[in-house]
Parts: C-alpha cells; structure tokens; sequence
C-alpha cells in the first residue's frame, strides 16, 4: 500500500480554514510560494493585505525549536533590525496548530533578490548582518542544533552510503572521496578556534528581500549555532578577486557593529562543501515527498551522482587553496 504523505492531507480549504480559525477572514484567493521544506502560502484576507502562512514539516522541528526561532526574529525586530517575525495571536503565541499541522503567520513583505555587485548594497548587507549576530553572539540557542560536520557531513554521507540513491558504478567513487572531503573538513575546523554564535543560518540571496535600499532578512527557518562566517560567504561569487572585493565590502559594514575573527575565512570552502552534501541528503531524504520528484526530477540520476562528485572533487582541491585574505 503506497503511504500518503501528510502534505496531501493539507489542501487549499484546509489552508483556508487553518487561517479563518485565527480569527482572520479569508477571500479564498490562495497562491503557493516557492518552498519545498514547509509549504508556504499567500493567503487573501477581506480588506486587508495578504498574510503568509508558513506550514511547518511534521517530525522536522519541536514546538521548542521553532518557538525559539520566533523569539530571535522577534528580538531582532525588536531592535528595529529589518527582519520579518512571526505575528502573535491575542496571547502572545506566534506557534498555531490546526487539524496536526503547525503553522505561523507573517506579513508579506515584497522586494527582490539583493544586487551582489553593488558595492553599496554589499555594505548595507554587512551592517544589517553585524547588527544580527551581535545580538545572536548575546547567548546560545538553548534547543536548536548546531552547523558542524557531523550534521551537515558525516550525516549526510552516512544516510547516502546506507540507501540506494548513488548508483552501483559510482558508489566507491563517493565512498572515498566523501571520506576524504569529510577528513579535510575536520583538519581546517580544528586550526579555527571560533565561537558559535546564533545565525540566520541560510542566507542566500533569495531570503534577502531588497526595498527602497533596504534588506529585510526573511525565512530563519535554518537557524542554528555556528560560525559567524556562515552567514557571510553566501553573499560572495564570482573569480577569487571578486570574492575579495566583495567580502571587504561586506566586512568594513559588519565591524561597524560587531567584531569579526579574520581566522574563520579558512572555514568557507569546508562550509560550502558541507552544504553541497548536505543539500543532496536533504534531496534524498525528502524523496517520498511529491513535490520533490516532481520539481526535481534531474535528482538521483547517474548524470547527477556523476556530476556531484565532480563537485566534491573540485571542493576538495579548493580547500587545499589558501584563503581569502583581507587586511
């Protein structure tokens, strides 16, 4: 008998109907945004600007860690730093639940993707940032789990190696060279001595909304302990003179409000590699999901599995370079 996913169950009046419950008037007019880890709707309100609903993945958080990302957004936008916060029912609760499925209202918040290659914009990005991890620096997340190699690598490599995603012909191939990158990863974490700190924890570009010259963070969604320099390196691209022109840029706005360990660049390639095997785990685990065969269909074919070992080769050359440098 074919397993129904717990997502089938939740239907567009099933959406609707979890949002009048809050004591809102919906218009019917739904539209699903682009996520695949929750599901994420725009939802018409009578006479009102449209909300966003957030329906939490079963079984991925406990109400303790998400109630714990709320808080952080809400200390932040506390301190008028531009990030969007869940909205509080009538006692102060921003976790609802209807018919098992958890979720959370926010305001829609429109801009677009940040431009990286304005310097202008790059210094706004590093203020806003220091402004984020100086109060993330203030204590520890008491619930949420930390970024290092054994959640996001040797995690990742172990539930790759024990299902049958990677293909016969390549398996060694991954077997090895997993082991190595893994090994590497280990060898440049330990000549770092950093401090985790909270982060926004996955912020590319498209969890950066850009309006009137402003970046509003969206989606903490991954947030978790780790190095500062996590939330960095995303924002940089291009040759390795781009890159260093870029971080300076996003660096010399940080300072402004918090201190930075120049010594955690070392750690951005490890990260990258991390994130590159973690993304294909999470692919992986989320396999019996609809969405995910039907809005990835390239996944778990011989020419991906080829082409992201190729990937993790290249990682494991490029970090054996030396680092960035700034002065």
């Amino acid at each position: 008998m074919t397993q129904i996913h717990p997502y089938e169950q939740l239907t567009p009046d099933m959406v609707l109907d979890a949002i009048d419950s809050t004591g809102f008037l919906t218009d019917a007019r739904i539209l699903a945004l682009n996520s695949y880890e929750n599901r994420v709707y725009q939802v018409g309100i009578e006479g009102a600007s449209p909300l966003i609903a957030k329906f939490y993945r079963p079984q991925r958080w406990s109400d303790a860690q998400i109630i714990e990302e709320h808080e952080f957004t809400q200390a932040l936008k506390d301190l008028e730093i531009s990030v969007v916060p869940p909205m509080a029912n009538d006692e102060g609760k921003t976790l609802r639940e209807f018919q098992g499925f958890r979720f959370a209202l926010y305001p829609r918040q429109g801009g677009h993707a940040p431009n990286l290659d304005d310097f202008d914009a790059l210094l706004s990005l590093g203020r806003t940032l220091g402004r984020i991890h100086a109060l993330g620096q203030a204590r520890p997340f008491a619930h949420r789990p930390a970024l290092d190699i054994q959640t996001f690598g040797r995690d990742s490599y172990d539930f790759l190696m024990g299902n049958d995603f990677i293909p016969t012909s390549l398996r060694e191939s991954y077997r090895t060279l997993g082991a190595d990158l893994l090994a590497r990863c280990e060898t440049l974490f330990s000549r770092v001595d950093y401090t985790p700190i909270r982060l926004h924890g996955d912020c590319h570009p498209g969890n950066i909304l850009w309006r009137e010259d402003v970046p509003h963070f969206v989606d903490f969604d991954d947030a978790r302990m780790g190095p500062a320099i996590q939330d960095l390196w995303m924002l940089l691209s291009g040759e390795r003179e781009q890159q260093t022109l870029q971080l300076a840029e996003v660096l010399e706005g940080y300072r402004e409000f918090c201190d930075f360990d120049l010594a955690e660049l070392a750690l951005i390639e490890a990260l990258r590699s991390l994130r590159i095997m973690h993304y294909s785990a999470w692919l992986a685990r989320r396999w019996t999901d609809p969405a995910f065969p039907r809005h990835f269909p390239w996944f778990n074919t011989e020419r991906y599995w080829g082409e992201h070992i190729l990937e993790l080769r290249e990682q494991l050359a490029a970090m054996n370079e030396p680092p960035l440098v700034i002065y």
